[in-house]
């Protein structure tokens, strides 16, 4: 099969020529929003299907939610720079933005700035009969899947996909919820009592307040960190097709319901090689140990003996646009918490890494987790939750895409397969099998 390709702009046309060499059948096929439809390959080639294994060269969706150009290293929701609104913004008004396209006017702020505050609370049988009857040492992340789930069973109108009022409920009540159960999880891993949302508070600083809330009777958030905290929020809002996402859009293609939906997209993100990525930079900083080892260690990393986390990504071939502003964030929460120590290591090793034509020839430069999971150590959040400070604003970035997909009326996804086994073989009785 020959494809070529040819991507100049102006006068020649935006198409691929496709030639069948079998039966000499040739296609033209245009190109659209820079990439072209697999069913003009299907009217070609019948019972020929792409082998994109991990979809790296698939698209799998038209959505006008988060643009990621990796070559540039820009990142941009619904057209806005990641810098301006992690700058300008907060994570509840990013959420809206998401959700509905715009950044909202003050009457809109205010009103779904009211919504999610109100909707904090969860039912007293999900923390008293269903957090509460895990074991004493459950994995927090585990806890907030399951919790997530179990919503859609006290919501039975959840499952009404077709009214956008009832829909609009659930999405509210996704937001609000998910750092009461994520703050939940937590004390009960703990051994902590529940502490219940305080809804004079911003999203942050609520959720700061029932972590660590003890015996004081009102919890009062550093500043600092409530909008360190909320800034990360945003850079972790969306990233476009990631595996969280695509979960979640597999499953709400079958019309589940969207706490069902955000469930699955929880589970594929506990997953380490999603969302554990900042907890093995940790574990490779404490592993290396001090400033004087940090040569030998890119050592073992050019030699191929161990991995450099934190650095490279799927998508990314220049600089994570969200680890810059990760970076400058970092100091201003050392500044309230005193400096983590493993902070020295981590730059050093940046500095060491970005000054071999190894690492630069290769494009891997820091991302996003190779500095956040310092700034959760220094907040004082045990590595256990930091897969669960990646779920509470994702959800945002998932019900977009959930909303999406139900406006676009997508089918519900069924990728095909290259078949690899057996041909048809005849049954052997057991006492002929060898």
């Amino acid at each position: 099969m020959d494809a070529p390709l040819n991507l100049n702009r102006g006068t020649v046309p935006q198409s691929i020529t496709v030639t069948d060499n079998r039966t000499g059948e040739t296609r033209e096929i245009p190109i659209e929003h820079g990439g072209i439809a697999a069913s003009e390959f299907s009217k070609l080639l019948p019972g020929v299907w792409f082998y994109d294994p991990g979809f790296m060269t698939t698209a799998m969706a038209e959505s006008s939610i988060t643009y990621i150009d990796g070559d540039a290293g820009i990142l941009r929701y619904r057209g806005y720079p990641i810098e301006q609104l992690a700058e300008k913004s907060t994570y509840v008004e990013v959420a809206y933005l998401l959700l509905h396209g715009e950044l909202p006017n003050a009457e809109q702020a205010a009103d779904w700035e009211k919504e999610i505050t109100y909707h904090t609370y969860i039912h007293e049988n999900v923390r008293k009969r269903f957090l509460e009857g895990f074991n004493y040492d459950a994995h927090p992340m585990g806890m907030l899947v399951s919790a997530v789930a179990a919503l859609s069973t006290y919501y039975k109108d959840a499952k009404d996909l077709d009214d956008p009022d009832i829909l609009h409920k659930q999405i509210v009540r996704l937001i609000a919820k998910m750092p009461t159960l994520a703050a939940a999880a937590h004390r009960f891993s703990v051994g902590m009592p529940f502490v219940y949302p305080d809804n004079t508070m911003s999203y942050s600083q609520n959720f700061l307040s029932m972590m660590w809330k003890v015996a004081e009777p009102r919890y009062e958030p550093d500043p600092i960190l409530a909008h360190a905290l909320d800034v990360l929020f945003i850079l972790h809002a969306d990233h476009e097709q990631n595996c969280g996402t695509t979960a979640m859009r597999v499953a709400g293609s079958s019309h589940a319901d969207p706490y069902s939906a955000t469930a699955a997209a929880t589970a594929a993100l506990y997953g380490p090689r999603h969302g554990g990525a900042n907890e093995a930079v940790l574990k490779m900083l404490i592993k290396i140990g001090s400033i004087e080892n940090v040569p030998a260690f890119v050592e073992t990393v050019k030699q191929g003996k161990t991995l450099l986390e934190g650095f490279g990504h799927r998508v990314y071939k220049n600089f994570d646009p969200r680890a810059q502003i990760i970076k400058k964030i970092a100091d201003d929460v050392f500044s309230v918490t005193g400096k983590n120590p493993l902070l020295d290591i981590a730059l050093k090793l940046e500095e060491v890494a970005l000054a071999d034509e190894y690492f630069i020839s290769r494009r891997l430069y820091p991302n996003v987790d190779f500095y956040s999971g310092l700034i959760y150590q220094a907040m004082g959040f045990p590595m256990e939750m930091f897969t669960v400070l990646f779920a509470i604003p994702r959800t945002s970035g998932w019900l977009a895409h959930f909303q999406e997909l139900l406006s676009q009326d997508t089918k519900i996804a069924r990728p095909r397969q290259l078949y690899i086994g057996n041909d048809e073989r005849d049954f052997v009785p057991m006492h002929q099998r060898g």
